[in-house]
């Protein structure tokens, strides 16, 4: 059973129906060192520890291995003479090379090999335009088409393992973890259960309020898998946070589709670029002289996370103000996301930029209405910036339009 992106117990439908039909199940993570984790490392070592100790506890274990994950994941099974591989389904260009490899080893060495849902509420490729094509383009008819689909059933944590005893374990890299969120399953469902009884019911008229923070906060645990989506679908019921992870499933159904959307303009021939490296420079270091951009940018290098209305703002300066192209803003975000997902970032830059899925390509976004609207007060600017905490009211917004410069603050660019 190896695990890559689903590192959990609760409805795991390959880790479920493994336990169900096998006398015997070897859980699996191989850390690819062609894969660097860099920022979110201690995060996952973390989420590894956590699911450790959760399968320990139902009598099993985590077998860890270092190198190629087809190589090990071969090697794995021959050395416990495994009968079958089973793995999740994922979308991204590297995992769907990972599954045909796999796919094709297991074969020549005569062993069974299937691939399960559990990344997405609906699987990608599952939900198909009804006048054809091989996925939805955009979101309001998928968005129609996934609130009424039948879902599979949510799968209840396995109670019993049974693992060989032969193999080592093999060792979790050590090292603290880093940012607002403490890794792992464990974690991930307290956080839900608390968002559920405390967060979802205002999260319809809160959800844009940055310096309020009313989100739920639990995007890095479904981007490592330590919460089903599925789940939080069925138990949130309906409304705006439900339509959030139909976005996901939206963007997540395109890459199925278009695997080299982090790469590759969705639609072509939309937008001409411009190089700008001081630009750029001043962008990721959040000294752009906006202040409502600075303050994201500073959040996320900070925390390794950021207000989803403050990556709406910041990408937008970058793409419609500066004109820069929309890849180098989605692999600084890739690269310090905690939650960093190639199929939700790349998928909501190339909508700010409008290369992607939004039907409006040339949509205009006045940064300062947007600063004004969702941090009238001024308060998430200040929280971020502290150049400009004395900086009274909403007029933090505006500095460039004070008497004197704020001292330590540039004059901004681009507007």
């Amino acid at each position: 059973m190896l695990f890559t992106r689903d590192l959990r117990v609760h409805d795991h439908p390959a880790l479920a129906e493994a336990c169900e039909r096998a006398r015997r199940v070897v859980p699996l993570f191989v850390l690819d060192p062609a894969v660097p984790a860099g920022h979110r490392a201690p995060f996952l070592r973390g989420c590894l520890a956590d699911l450790r100790h959760s399968l320990r506890s139902r009598g099993g274990e985590l077998f860890v291995r270092r190198g190629d994950v087809v190589a090990q994941t071969l090697r794995l099974a021959a050395e416990v003479s495994a009968e079958a591989v089973w793995t999740t389904a994922d979308v991204s260009s590297y995992a769907r090379r990972r599954e045909r490899r796999l796919a094709d080893e297991c074969a020549r060495a005569r062993l069974g090999f299937r691939c399960f849902p559990g990344v997405t509420v609906v699987p990608p490729g599952e939900l198909l335009p009804a006048g054809g094509g091989d996925h939805y383009r955009v979101f309001t008819p998928y968005w129609r088409a996934w609130s009424t689909t039948t879902r599979r059933p949510v799968r209840p944590a396995p109670r019993r393992l049974q693992v060989p005893s032969s193999p080592a374990a093999g060792r979790i890299p050590a090292g603290a973890t880093e940012g607002f969120a403490p890794p792992g399953e464990t974690a991930a469902r307290a956080r839900m259960e608390h968002w559920l009884r405390h967060g979802l019911a205002g999260y319809g008229e809160g959800h844009d309020d940055l310096a309020g923070d009313r989100t739920s906060r639990l995007s890095p645990y479904l981007r490592f898998g330590c919460l089903s989506p599925l789940e939080l679908a069925e138990r949130a019921g309906a409304g705006s946070f439900v339509r959030q992870l139909c976005w996901r499933d939206f963007h997540h159904q395109v890459t199925y589709a278009f695997p080299q959307i982090n790469r590759l303009d969705y639609r072509p021939g939309r937008r001409r670029w411009r190089d700008d490296e001081d630009a750029l420079a001043a962008w990721r270091a959040g000294m752009t002289g906006v202040p409502i951009v600075d303050a994201g940018m500073r959040q996320l290098a900070a925390e390794g996370w950021m207000h989803n209305r403050a990556r709406l703002i910041t990408a937008a300066y970058l793409v419609k103000q500066v004109r820069i192209d929309w890849r180098a803003g989605a692999g600084h975000f890739f690269a310090l996301l905690l939650d960093g997902d190639v199929a939700d970032n790349s998928g909501n830059w190339q909508w700010v930029a409008g290369t992607g899925n939004d039907t409006r390509p040339n949509r205009s976004f006045n940064l300062i209405r947007q600063a004004r609207r969702f941090d009238p007060a001024g308060d998430y600017v200040r929280s971020h910036v502290p150049e400009l905490a004395a900086v009274p009211g909403r007029s933090v917004h505006e500095p460039w339009l004070l008497p004197t410069p704020v001292p330590g603050y540039p004059a901004p660019i681009g507007i």
